[in-house]
């Protein structure tokens, strides 16, 4: 199974297979490695005549073979783009055959999203043959600040620890969103560096009122400056959901929690039991430090509380999301 980047370094390289088999749950790396093949194949030239982009809920797959069989005009290949091909599951085994016999001077790409092939069945052990197969897999919560600073390096980005980790908790797991928002701090940013200022500027995130600044703020205990960024949210709300909130501040007790059962708490040890940039250490080591482990497990229940009340379970009148959050945190500071 192929990674996203050696396909696409690949093709760049002219080294083009006759069929790409993109699926998975994960439509950016699909998008990425499709774009790549519809841009970089054929020249514009080439394009009129030998570049089709179909939907897989308005073709079926007798039509698509078909086409995938016919031969370039005035070109050394012909490129057919099949987009949303998962509409074509039910039919999909009909690709057999062709799989194992492809025309060579065709590139035929499927985007598969949400779904992957049977590995049992004969149309996959083809497809291994004569064919570059993507399974796009979700990248984890916690893996998102590094996939940032990654994708940033590529693009000659050099981003501050803290940046990285605005642009994961505002920006959440939507890969596209947050490439498209590091195309854009790549415009504004001459030398390259992306600062906090730069992110709070460019993508709408205050450096100093958000769910890092939030989590910190509680960590250490500094409860001014927690409920000035929670009155901050409650005037925000769109900007600020609280299930966000509470998601980040759930994983963040757990993690006290785990940290008090290491025997081992060393940098290395606990970052890798926590799932955190080692960078984090120090301030789970504060937080644990603050918050003993009987404290940490109540936490986890009023957590849950809030949770259930900003789903209007048990919450008594017309409460607001900010309100919830003070009285949350206005608990956990009291405790």
């Amino acid at each position: 199974m192929s990674q996203p980047n050696s396909i696409i370094k690949d093709i760049k390289n002219k080294k083009i297979a006759p069929i790409y088999f993109l699926s998975g749950d994960e439509p950016f790396f699909i998008d990425q490695v499709s774009k790549v093949i519809e841009n970089e194949v054929l020249t514009e030239d080439e394009k009129g005549f030998n570049q089709s982009v179909l939907y897989g809920n308005d073709v079926e797959m007798k039509d698509i073979i078909g086409m995938a069989k016919q031969f370039p005009m005035g070109a050394e290949r012909q490129v057919l783009i099949v987009k949303e091909a998962q509409h074509l599951s039910r039919t999909i085994d009909q690709l057999e055959s062709y799989a194992e016999n492809p025309q060579p001077s065709t590139v035929l790409v499927f985007n598969y999203k949400g779904k992957t092939l049977d590995k049992r069945k004969k149309l996959y052990k083809n497809l291994q043959k004569n064919s570059v197969l993507l399974e796009s897999k979700k990248i984890y919560e916690n893996q998102i600040p590094d996939w940032i600073e990654t994708t940033g390096k590529e693009l000659d980005l050099a981003l501050e620890t803290k940046s990285k980790y605005m642009m994961s908790e505002f920006l959440g797991a939507d890969l596209g969103r947050i490439y498209n928002e590091l195309q854009k701090l790549k415009i504004v940013a001459e030398d390259g560096k992306i600062t906090p200022e730069i992110v709070e500027k460019n993508i709408g995130i205050s450096k100093d009122y958000n769910n890092f600044e939030l989590r910190n703020a509680i960590e250490t205990r500094n409860a001014p400056k927690a409920f000035r960024i929670a009155n901050y949210f409650g005037k925000n709300p769109k900007d600020n959901p609280l299930v966000v909130t509470l998601s980040i501040l759930y994983q963040t007790f757990s993690n006290i929690i785990v940290y008090h059962s290491l025997t081992d708490k060393s940098q290395g040890n606990v970052a890798r039991e926590l799932g955190v940039n080692p960078y984090f250490v120090k301030d789970a080591a504060t937080a644990a430090q603050n918050y003993p482990l009987k404290k940490a497990t109540r936490i986890i229940s009023l957590l849950r509380e809030a949770d259930v009340k900003s789903k209007g379970v048990g919450a008594t009148g017309n409460v607001s999301d900010g309100d919830l959050l003070n009285e949350l945190l206005f608990k956990v500071f009291h405790l």
